[in-house]
């Protein structure tokens, strides 16, 4: 190639790994020819190229002594084309989160694990809840209802494609439902290859060998990283678990015969039995690497569920296809054995048992002392109650005595969110598909069935709950304007010595960016008020006192199903158009950037985990990057890059290490993760982290995302102004492990009086900052500009 392109690896070598939304190599790199020199099209490593050949001056790469190189990952959130239907998958994701917000107390470990193992099956059951919305939509209102002898579908306006149904076996009920249950057993195959196919990719990928780690640092745990056996386990017990419901739609309503029965009887053992397995505790179990299997016959256990479940559902499909004998009395409705209704009294009890366990682990968590906040360098200091930074506490997520977000409790309001938008999707399918092909009806109104498609009267209720849940968003929204304009008013005349009659226009913008300080309050009030109005709701629906589809419950049911409706359809064209917009797949990954951090812990089927094959690739390139003595790597990581930055530096070989700087901006470890997952990025996590390498982090008031990691966030602190009393940019050595770490950015930059103010730059690019270089060059000792 002609050119130039420095493909060496020894010297000093800036490694930049980008944030969220994937930025290309270009913007990164800062040059507009990137190329590759390590890695694939998914995943790689990019240089700098020069088309007119070595090209000279200070910020040039220099074979041997320095190069700037840019780890690119973003294709395994944003590059594939049907990425985008990921966000059907939300809940799923939502799921393992909560796994990993879950206190981890000392003391606390049987109690601890009896909650996970809740978790899973908690999890379990959100699978059951797709599951069934697929269910109920294909087989219960087209195959049972739709497609029936003088039913909707048999009218000459409905679709021919499932029009045929009814001419043929419109008094045959055993084969519509054989058929239509080939739509259910599709989606779940297509998760299965999905799964299957990113777990090949991603969890099989090992971990280099490294010396010895700190076992007592969660996230120093080379296990995190290796979850290709315990997720092959899960995604078998699942798939077992997802079949399993669809045989006994299929079987169910035909239990009075004797094939029937059997067929039944079937298909709930291979369910109960992925109940079972799901709850044993070395079944989501990690190892390390170079750890063999030790939990073999769970494994064969888990193989001889993921074989039977798919050979039973061909009987029951055959069987079903060759003709049942239909019911003496046929319903209205698909008729069942209680499987849904026990599915829901189930989330609801492990909804209290999590609940309960959380909080007590939560309260074990707790400092003994509340006057005493733990340092993040090992030692216990006392807190200065009147201690505040000058514009107020900025930094609300973590407060003054160390505690986690939401009191410890925000695993549990995230398990909650994930059944309540698991829930909202089933939900919306349902009254499309019922939408669709004829009328939603409620049972309490059948008469002449004609068009109508009947769905129960807890599917209208929890509709009716939408509208509340919408001026339940608008009234959060009010209430974070009015703390935004009073923060602003508050800060305001502090930054007129900065500003000047700019302070206004920047007050605003820095507590726009302080409101994602409220994440928690927030959720905590969406989630309050959507199990205030469920058990609203459940009440009135268990004493009969009004019907769901009259008055003014009726009105808000049909609003709540016209509009959950049209998100399931919204959904599904944002996935269309992601398909050919590559900009909007970017968009919509970044959703992806943040939830998928983290492993596959108890739900197999969410979008993949990349870090378990970024990380692996990013200790495989230090390592060659550092072969030789005078070899320095200096990993710049932005915004959820110093995420993966941290988690890379605690799974390098200590002699690595040694050879390894850190340069963090616009991070979320402490406003994000040290918040909502304590027990990985909390104090142990966080001093491993700048024990292990030395470490600059830069941080601005304007940036929604971004923010110290030790320090209070103070912008009028003595380092941060001049001797004439203007601010300037705070500056830390960095050279030293234990060195003073956050440095302060102004955004947007300080000018002369008189000068125009210069634009935000809220969260982006911090490598065009002075700070960037001057920091840059201290932990390099100046080998690089």
């Amino acid at each position: 190639m002609d050119g130039f392109l420095d493909t060496s690896t020894t010297g000093v070598t800036e490694l930049r790994v980008h944030g969220v939304s994937g930025t290309p190599p270009g913007p990164m790199l800062d040059h507009p020819y990137p190329r590759l020199v390590a890695g694939d099209g998914t995943t790689g490593f990019y240089r700098r190229w020069w088309p007119a050949g070595r090209p000279s001056g200070q910020g040039a790469d220099v074979p041997g002594v320095r190069h700037r190189e840019a780890y690119a990952w973003g294709g395994l959130t944003s590059g594939g084309r049907t990425n985008a239907l990921w966000l059907l998958l939300l809940p799923f994701s939502m799921a393992n989160l909560a796994y990993f917000m879950l206190p981890r107390p000392a003391g606390g470990r049987r109690l601890r694990h009896t909650v996970e193992a809740a978790q899973r099956l908690f999890a379990l059951l959100l699978t059951g809840t797709l599951v069934g919305a697929l269910v109920g939509a294909s087989v219960d209102l087209v195959g049972w209802q739709c497609t029936a002898a003088g039913r909707a579908c048999a009218q000459e306006s409905a679709p021919v494609w499932v029009r045929w149904l009814s001419q043929l076996w419109g008094t045959q009920e055993s084969r519509r439902l054989a058929v239509t249950a080939l739509v259910p057993l599709a989606v779940v195959g297509a998760l299965w290859a999905i799964a299957r196919r990113t777990w090949r990719r991603d969890e099989r990928t090992v971990l280099p060998p490294s010396g010895p780690g700190r076992p007592e640092v969660l996230l120093a745990r080379r296990r995190l990283w290796h979850g290709g056996v315990p997720v092959w386990r899960l995604r078998n017990v699942h798939i077992a678990f997802a079949l399993g419901a669809i045989g006994l739609a299929v079987s169910a309503p035909f239990a009075r015969s004797a094939a029937g029965l059997a067929l039944t009887v079937a298909n709930a053992a291979v369910q109960v039995a992925a109940v079972v397995l799901v709850i044993l505790p070395g079944i989501a179990r990690r190892v390390d690497p170079e750890d063999g299997d030790a939990a073999g016959w769970l494994s064969r256990a888990c193989r001889a569920l993921g074989v039977a479940a798919p050979v039973l559902f061909l009987v029951t499909f055959g069987w079903a296809l060759a003709g049942l004998p239909s019911p003496e009395v046929l319903s209205a409705q698909l008729p069942g054995v209680g499987a849904g209704t026990a599915q829901v009294v189930l989330t609801m009890v492990l909804a209290v048992v999590i609940g309960a366990g959380t909080w007590a682990l939560a309260r074990m968590d707790r400092p003994v002392d509340p006057g005493t906040r733990p340092a993040l360098c090992g030692v216990d200091r006392p807190v200065d109650p009147g201690a505040r930074p000058a514009m107020g506490r900025v930094d609300r997520a973590v407060d003054a005595s160390g505690r986690p977000a939401m009191g410890g409790m925000a695993s549990w309001f995230t398990l909650m969110a994930a059944a309540g938008s698991a829930n909202a999707l089933a939900l919306g399918l349902l009254f499309w598909t019922a939408s669709f092909f004829g009328t939603p009806e409620s049972p309490s109104r059948a008469a002449d069935l004609g068009g109508d498609l009947f769905l129960d009267d807890p599917v209208w209720w929890t509709a009716a709950l939408v509208p509340v849940m919408v001026a339940g968003v608008v009234l959060v929204a009010v209430v974070l304007w009015r703390i935004r304009e009073a923060t602003t008013a508050t800060l305001a005349p502090k930054l007129t010595d900065f500003y000047g009659g700019h302070a206004g226009e920047v007050a605003g913008k820095w507590s726009l960016a302080a409101l994602s300080d409220r994440a928690g309050l927030v959720l905590g009030l969406l989630v309050g008020a959507g199990l205030t109005g469920f058990a609203v709701v459940t009440v009135l629906y268990r004493l009969r006192l009004v019907t769901p589809v009259e008055g003014t419950a009726g009105l808000f049911a049909t609003l709540g199903s016209w509009a959950m409706a049209t998100l399931a359809v919204g959904l599904v064209l944002l996935g269309r158009r992601s398909y050919s917009d590559s900009r909007l797949r970017r968009t919509v990954g970044i959703l992806w950037d943040v939830s998928t951090f983290w492993p596959r812990a108890i739900h197999p089927l969410s979008p993949p985990c990349y870090t378990e094959r970024v990380i692996p690739e990013l200790v495989s390139r230090v390592e060659v990057l550092t072969r030789e003595e005078d070899d320095q790597v200096l990993i710049s990581g932005h915004s959820q890059g110093s995420v993966i930055a941290a988690a890379l530096v605690l799974q390098l070989d200590p002699a690595v290490r040694e050879r390894v700087r850190l340069l963090t901006h616009g991070s979320p470890l402490r406003r994000l993760y040290a918040a909502f997952f304590p027990a990985y990025f909390g104090t142990p996590g966080l001093s491993a982290v700048r024990a292990a390498a030395p470490w600059v982090n830069l941080y601005r008031l304007s940036d929604p995302i971004g923010g110290p990691v030790f320090d209070r966030a103070d912008p009028f602190a003595p380092a941060n102004r001049r001797a004439d009393g203007r601010g300037r940019d705070a500056r830390a050595d960095g050279r030293a492990r234990g060195a003073r770490v956050d440095v302060f950015c102004w955004d947007p930059p300080l000018r002369e009086a008189g000068e125009p103010l210069a634009p935000a730059r809220w969260h982006a690019d911090y490598w065009f900052d002075p700070p960037y270089d001057e920091a840059l060059g201290r932990l390099t000792g100046n080998f690089l500009p």
